[in-house]
């Protein structure tokens, strides 16, 4: 597998990143923090997914970027002879083959299925074969001897039987703890059949007591058959005779209630004849009060009259008031034409001072930005100049008297110490010329006293201008009210002279003491003649009320005639109530027989019931000890199967920890030759999985550090070969994520070289680090930084990076030359 390109989008501090991968040692160097690892789970989150992104998927998306922007990473690598490139999103995630148009897989679970079948290995096999992660070179140097054996068992895949051997274990101790359920719950054999036989006895007792039962039900039956026609007579005949009860009860309760009502009529016809004597004198009283109404009339009319003279008098009163405020207004307004003039010609001379004020201030500052502009711009010159000198400087120093003279393009040769010198004076005016200029433009930094001053008297004569501006406005909305007064004044002198005409048609007369008498008298006179209404009608329903009486009285008559005939019919009737008792008590007898017959049957029909359902009880029961049986059979046959698989696992384990340790010695050795020119060719671990070195056939007492660094390196070398060897794929890339920060400058040297080797056995090694040390010793470069203006991580070329921080950084920093890429300037740029 080699990694050709790399994209992300929006994807964790990544806004919009470009990477491409080349052959060889490559190292990406930049702070913590600032993105690199992030490039590598990019990679990974396009090979498998989420499950291989931290976090969440609302995590991923890039902090700044818009509400609906779209997350993607694209990677194109080669395997097997193949280019494939992966576009992965959030929702989405696409396959392409060899530059094809159309996807091979187009949906996230069909893409990550597809790669990791291409690349033959899950999630945990990559990481374990081409990535190394941070603290993971030494790692088994930290661990004890067991910890060591779990260690590699975990990154080679041997867990797993460990795993399978829990699950077995697991589910044999599932099926005994079902086979011990199934032993404790199930029922006694002889208990269940002893349980049938006793149904079966049951059920034929059960069935000879349900017909000798049915046989009593029938007898009873005939004898309650033959009472039936008697007793039905017997309550017919009495049901005659409660009929005749009761409408006699009602033929009496009718006759008392027209005999009450007889007597409430007599009562009413006595007052009829009291309010004829009462009706003459009341209508006499109201005749000698009719005239109050006329005269409460008069005076209503007399007291809205008043009361539009009060109304009309407070109008006056009030449009007087308002002939004061406006006299009183007339008299202040006539300052306002001076006041005009005097306040126009003090806002003409604040306007003229404003303006020169602006015109100062745009010409001091004009001239501070031009001064400050034309600073920057020669330091910027002469910064350019200086880096270009330097180079010239480092091209000659190296190069000696074979440098190339820029005229003819001949070797300077005993010229070369005087052009030299010539280079290194130049190089000395630039860098002083370059201080004076940093200085004067620091100086422009800030703005001038002048210039403050200016602005503050600008501020304080605009806030002058204002306030005339508004004191201007008031007096001119005063005159334009002064010509608007005396239109006021005409308008309230025609309203009072309106007010005062209506005023003196108003009548006058009205008695307050007059009017509440009138008042009085009135409500009397009102309750006289509600009295004579009460009276009269009483007089009037006279006439109704003596045909009602003789109606009531015919009524009684008749309901007292109706009550003697029904008490002769009851009397003619031959049932009495000794004779219902004697037929009633002779049916109760024969019906409960009957009844108690049917509870007999019907009990013994039930008991028959129950002794069949006993039945098919105990037989269900016989069934479900039978299938018991078999299922405890079934279960102690699988558990027979996983006591055998689980010894076959752990036969297995020993045998593959039987032979790791010589597998993984001769893989690491043969990396040990390899890295070491032929010295060490032997490599090989104790029982305790510690690392040996072998030297002429024997051990190596002790090794030094760059040896220990050289160990861990080819161990997890094999650990990886291992790994790809069983997914079947080249391990032909090698990616180290911050292997160095637990070694020294020393160790961190010797590593790097050590990968410098490797480059026969891997096309790509890539290397991540925060340690801008190991730089010197990469084929090539890629810095990451994190922007703080934009907010986001930054990838660039090594060499481009390094300019713009050249450029960026005061001319006295530079005096020490840093390692670039670019060829130097030759002595005619200069």
């Amino acid at each position: 597998m080699r990694l050709l390109s790399l994209r992300l989008q929006n994807f964790r501090q990544h806004a919009d990143t470009r990477i491409t991968f080349d052959r060889g040692l490559t190292g990406i160097i930049g702070p913590n923090g600032s993105g690199k690892s992030t490039l590598l789970e990019a990679i990974a989150w396009a090979l498998y997914g989420n499950p291989a992104a931290r976090g969440t998927r609302d995590s991923i998306r890039f902090s700044r970027a818009a509400p609906r922007s779209s997350v993607k990473v694209e990677l194109e690598f080669e395997l097997a002879g193949h280019r494939y490139r992966v576009i992965r999103g959030l929702t989405n995630a696409e396959v392409y083959l060899d530059a094809g148009e159309t996807p091979i897989a187009n949906t996230i679970t069909g893409a990550t299925e597809l790669l990791q079948r291409r690349l033959g290995m899950t999630r945990a096999e990559f990481f374990h074969t081409y990535f190394t992660g941070q603290k993971e070179l030494d790692v088994m140097a930290t661990l004890g001897a067991a910890e060591r054996a779990r260690f590699l068992s975990r990154v080679l895949g041997y867990d797993r039987i460990s795993g399978a051997q829990e699950l077995a274990r697991e589910r044999r101790r599932s099926l005994l703890a079902e086979i011990n359920g199934l032993k404790q719950g199930m029922p006694d054999p002889d208990a269940i059949w002893r349980a049938v036989a006793d149904a079966e006895a049951r059920v034929a007792v059960a069935r000879t007591r349900a017909a000798e039962a049915e046989v009593a039900q029938q007898s009873a039956a005939q004898k309650l058959t033959a009472l039936e026609p008697r007793w039905h007579d017997a309550q017919a005949q009495r049901d005659q005779r409660q009929q005749l009860v009761s409408e006699l009860r009602v033929a009496e309760s009718e006759a008392m209630s027209f005999a009450r009502d007889a007597e409430r009529l007599e009562r009413e016809l006595d007052a009829m004849a009291q309010a004829h004597q009462e009706l003459l004198p009341l209508r006499e009283h109201v005749a000698a009060l009719l005239h109050v109404r006329d005269a409460l009339a008069a005076q209503e009319r007399l007291a809205e009259a008043d009361a539009r003279r009060q109304s009309l008098m407070g109008r006056v009163s009030a449009y007087a008031e308002e002939e004061a405020k406006l006299n009183e207004r007339g008299v202040r307004l006539e300052s306002a034409p001076a006041l005009e003039m005097e306040t126009t010609a003090q806002l003409q001379t604040m306007r003229n001072t404003l303006a020169e004020t602006e015109r100062t201030l745009d010409q001091n500052r004009t001239a501070w930005a031009r001064d400050r502009q034309e600073a920057e711009t020669r330091l910027e010159a002469l910064r350019t100049q200086y880096t270009d000198l330097s180079a010239q400087r480092d091209t000659l120093e190296g190069l000696g008297e074979e440098s190339p003279c820029p005229t003819c393009g001949r070797p300077l040769g005993a010229s070369f110490r005087t052009v030299l010198e010539q280079v290194q004076e130049q190089i000395e005016t630039v860098r002083v010329d370059g201080n004076y200029y940093r200085q004067r433009a620091e100086q422009l930094t800030s703005v001038p006293a002048a210039i403050e001053t200016l602005e503050t008297t600008r501020r304080t004569v605009q806030t002058d201008v204002a306030a005339a501006e508004r004191r201007l406005a008031r007096i001119q909305a005063a005159l334009a009210e002064a010509v608007t007064l005396e239109e006021q004044r005409a308008q309230l002198a025609a309203r009072l002279q309106d007010v005062t005409a209506q005023l003196a048609l108003v009548p006058a007369g009205y008695d307050a003491g007059q009017h509440a008498a009138l008042r009085a008298d009135a409500m009397r006179l009102q309750e006289l003649e509600t009295r004579v209404a009460r009276v009269g009608g009483l007089v009037d329903r006279e006439v109704a009320t003596r045909n009602e009486r003789a109606r009531v009285i015919v009524a009684r008559d008749a309901a007292r005639a109706r009550m003697i005939a029904l008490e002769e019919q009851c009397a003619a009737l031959g049932m009495d109530e000794g004779t219902y008792a004697s037929v009633r008590g002779a049916y109760e007898v024969a019906a409960a027989d009957a009844r108690k017959a049917e509870l007999e049957s019907v009990s013994a029909t039930g008991e028959a019931e129950r002794a069949r359902a006993a039945l098919e009880t105990a037989e269900q029961g016989r069934r479900d000890v039978a299938r018991l049986q078999g299922t405890l059979d079934t279960l102690e046959t699988e558990k027979r199967l996983h006591d055998e698989l689980d010894r076959a696992l752990t036969d297995l384990r020993t045998d593959l920890n039987f032979q790791l340790r010589p597998e993984l010695s001769d893989i690491a050795s043969r990396f040990l030759e390899d890295l070491t020119d032929g010295r060490y060719s032997q490599l090989e671990f104790d029982e305790e999985y510690r690392l040996i070195v072998m030297e002429e056939g024997l051990p190596k007492p002790v090794i030094s550090g760059g040896e220990e660094d050289l160990c861990n390196l080819v161990l997890r070398l094999a650990i990886s070969q291992m790994i790809a060897e069983r997914a079947g794929q080249a391990f032909s890339l090698l990616i180290l994520d911050e292997v160095f920060g637990s070694l020294d400058e020393g160790r961190r040297a010797n590593v790097v070289e050590l990968l410098r080797k490797l480059n026969d056995r891997f096309e790509q090694v890539i290397v991540i680090t925060h340690i801008e040390q190991v730089r010197e010793g990469l084929d090539r470069l890629m810095l990451v930084r994190f922007d703080e203006t934009q907010g986001c991580s930054v990838v660039a070329a090594g060499a481009a990076l390094l300019g713009d921080e050249s450029a960026n950084s005061d001319l006295t920093s530079t005096l020490v030359p840093e390692r670039s890429d670019t060829a130097p300037a030759t002595l005619t740029e200069a």
